[in-house]
């Protein structure tokens, strides 16, 4: 069986079952879901940060699955591209991958449906093995829904994506009684001179332009599913890392009958920062929970 080992254990998040399953507890405790969720919810947005950063709206977001859902058969997780440059989908289409708290099988029924019907998704497991925003979820998966599966894909930022995300949704209605949750894996605005990206200087009140207008552009398109958007803004205004991800799971929320998203939780890494450290930062990473 191929199996896909760890490569951000240790680092994103951490490296022993035992320190998982602690950290895990403390991200579902950090957050109270006050939000109306829908009856059943497809498809969700979350962030990829390391745990420290983003874990607990990454938690707070697989919480509000398995509150509406009870149960999950499959996530279809459409990954970010941070070392993948191809120009089609890649689908890791059978084995398993293995994190610290073992090994999570991948659906490979689903993922060959999915390869069937749209052609520009592609068998390719050697595009994932450098990937950490697929990775960085899967222990939180384990932990609530332990007997889940997976389709990972690596969605570059292309107009591609948003069929791609109506035909998973189109397979997912061909699945009969599975349960199939689409999630998408990305982070919004990375501001500040480390990432090339400062057009309204560097300040505390440019940090905040990033999360209060920047962001929520993102925030506001998927919001309202309008998916052709996404991808456009995001390479336009570079709010966010994984457009084709999200423009994807958002697709694919709408194939499905979701006429709107319900936001979650909205911060940045510099809160972060000041909160856990009583320190200040020059810049920022932007992470939303989103689910429809």
């Amino acid at each position: 069986m191929t199996v896909r080992k760890a490569i951000v254990a240790g680092q994103f998040y951490p490296g022993s079952e035992k320190q998982c399953n602690v950290e895990i507890e403390d991200c579902l405790n950090a957050k109270t879901i006050t939000q109306e969720l829908p009856a059943n919810i497809v498809a969700a947005i979350v962030p990829h940060a390391g745990w420290t950063f983003s874990g607990d709206l990454a938690a707070m977001t697989l919480k509000a699955i398995k509150q509406a859902n009870e149960t999950v058969d499959t996530f279809v997780i459409f990954g970010a591209v941070h070392s993948y440059f191809g120009s089609t989908a890649a689908v890791y289409n059978e084995g398993a991958w293995e994190t610290p708290m073992g090994l999570i099988e991948i659906d490979a029924d689903l993922a060959g449906m999915i390869i069937e019907k749209n052609p520009v998704a592609k068998a390719n497991i050697d595009a994932h093995k450098f990937e950490h925003s697929i990775e960085v979820q899967l222990p939180f998966i384990q932990y609530i829904f332990d007997q889940a599966r997976i389709v990972p894909v690596m969605i570059p930022p292309a107009d591609f994506a948003v069929q791609l995300g109506k035909d998973v949704a189109d397979c997912i209605k061909a699945s009969g009684t599975k349960k199939i949750v689409c999630l998408a894996s990305t982070d919004l605005t990375h501001y500040g001179p480390r990432y090339g990206f400062n057009p309204q200087g560097n300040s505390p009140e440019a940090i905040q332009w990033a999360k209060d207008v920047n962001d929520q552009k993102f925030i506001d398109l998927a919001l309202n599913l309008e998916t052709e958007a996404v991808v456009t803004m995001a390479l336009e205004k570079e709010n966010a890392c994984g457009p084709g991800a999200a423009a994807a799971a958002i697709a694919a929320a709408k194939q499905l009958g979701k006429k709107n998203g319900v936001l979650l939780a909205h911060t940045n890494s510099a809160e972060v920062i000041q909160k856990r450290f009583a320190q200040p930062s020059e810049e920022s990473v932007g992470y939303a929970g989103i689910v429809f």
